[in-house]
């Protein structure tokens, strides 16, 4: 785990800066405010850091460095940022903690978000801008990654699946958005806690599963609290699909169902809290994307069109898939993973996936079509489910004759490897009971039977 961890911190380090979005100065102007800035110092800070990191990307290194804001100087950057504060501030964008990079409704999206700035505060206290935004990802990215190697050391995988889906994690667009320093990667990493946490209930650990599910649900309601809301509801609605299977099969849904109730709970609440708030809702990011950041008036009735927008973009979404068909092959292998194996973590790791495609759903904005951040639970479908195809699948024994064997007869009285099968006699039949499938949930251990 520390070598893998060690080998991402290395292959960081050739890329401390340039990371920085558009949306980036303004998390970093609301952490200034926060450790004691006034506002106005807080957006000459944030804008400094947006445009020096601007002038450092790469081409392309990022989806929002376009070939024209690349070729934007420095200068010229911070002169059209600072004409666009004095703007605002001119019209009526006076108060928050942010600083008035836009008009107050757009500023409003991101003073409903003070966990992410919040975390960041100490960061940027102690190490300055560029290498406390680029230390807080990393944080954020290992701490990911590990609770995604407990995850599935929790749902019973092996030691090598485990380090598997924490090497995944952070080779995939996962440990790619947790490095950029937006609210995402923050959000991404309390939803794994959620993951871990849900594993736990269904493997009969309530305490611990209902802290961290619930902790991490009510972090993630401050950081990005749409995500959360989406996270919870998709968890409830697989689990209880869960239980009714389980009980047409016959199978206590006991432990399934109160993991369904209790996400269906934290879900109602994340809901209320957002209405009580006043922060704004599906209708207002309807609005903000048809409406450009909200600098056309507002449709009369934005739904019509906002549908139309979801068809264009998830059919240019789809055309780019099948040219770059890295998501539609880990999904293939995803897919085949919860065919063959059995594992708590599979109908967690779906509902972390419907999560992301949700979120999506929500923002069928063009410009995200080359990005990963808006869609990226998707991703933990792969780093959970692939993982889980490195442990070997449950076997059933086949009658064997040891007539034909041409090798000799294999002692495994002294072999502690190995755990011995339990054997039951009965009118001249032998029945074999095998072990427990690696990753099976308490209670549906397969059996295998042979006779002799």
């Amino acid at each position: 785990m520390l070598l893998i961890a060690v080998a991402f911190v290395g292959l960081q380090l050739t890329a401390v800066t340039g990371r920085a979005s558009p949306d980036t100065k303004n998390y970093l102007s609301y952490a200034l405010s926060l450790s004691g800035e006034d506002r106005q110092e807080a957006g000459r800070l944030a804008i400094d850091h947006s445009c020096a990191s601007g002038q450092q990307a790469p081409l392309d290194f990022i989806p929002w460095t376009s070939r024209k804001a690349a070729g934007e100087s420095r200068e010229s950057c911070v002169r059209r940022l600072n004409d666009s504060v004095a703007y605002w501030s001119g019209h009526g964008n006076t108060s928050g903690m942010t600083a008035p990079f836009a008009n107050h409704r757009f500023m409003a999206i991101f003073e409903a978000r003070p966990g992410y700035p919040l975390f960041l505060v100490p960061f940027v206290a102690a190490f300055g801008t560029t290498w406390g935004l680029w230390l807080a990802g990393l944080v954020v990215a290992l701490a990911g990654s590990v609770c995604v190697l407990l995850t599935l050391r929790a749902a019973g995988a092996s030691r090598r699946a485990g380090l598997a889906g924490q090497a995944l994690y952070l080779a995939l667009p996962t440990g790619t958005v947790a490095m950029n320093p937006l609210s995402d990667g923050l959000s991404l990493a309390l939803g794994t806690a959620v993951v871990l946490g849900c594993v736990l209930l269904l493997r009969d650990r309530p305490r611990t599963g209902a802290a961290l599910v619930a902790g991490g649900l009510v972090l993630m309601f401050l950081v990005r609290y749409s995500q959360a809301l989406l996270l919870a509801a998709a968890l409830a609605g697989v689990f209880l699909a869960r239980a009714g299977w389980l009980r047409l099969k016959r199978r206590d849904p006991a432990p399934v169902l109160r993991a369904a109730g209790l996400c269906g709970a934290l879900a109602a609440l994340v809901y209320a809290g957002a209405h009580l708030l006043s922060w704004p809702m599906g209708q207002d990011s309807a609005q903000d994307l048809l409406t450009h950041h909200y600098q056309r008036p507002d449709l009369p009735d934005p739904w019509p069109e906002f549908f139309v927008q979801e068809r264009v973009f998830w059919s240019a979404w789809l055309r780019r898939q099948a040219t770059y068909p890295v998501l539609p092959v880990l999904l293939a292998l995803s897919a085949w993973a919860l065919l063959r194996r059995r594992s708590v973590v599979l109908p967690v790791a779906l509902a972390a996936g419907a999560a992301g495609l949700l979120n999506q759903a929500g923002h069928p904005n063009p410009d995200q079509l080359l990005g990963y951040r808006l869609i990226v639970f998707v991703w933990l479908l792969p780093a959970l489910a692939i993982p889980l195809l490195l442990d070997r699948p449950p076997t059933v024994s086949a009658p064997h004759d040891t007539s034909h064997d041409a090798s000799p007869p294999h002692d495994t009285s002294h072999d502690a490897s190995r755990a011995p099968a339990r054997t039951e006699q009965s009118a001249g039949t032998t029945a074999q009971v095998a072990p427990a499938p690696v990753g099976d949930a308490p209670g549906e251990a397969r059996h295998s039977t042979s006779r002799s």
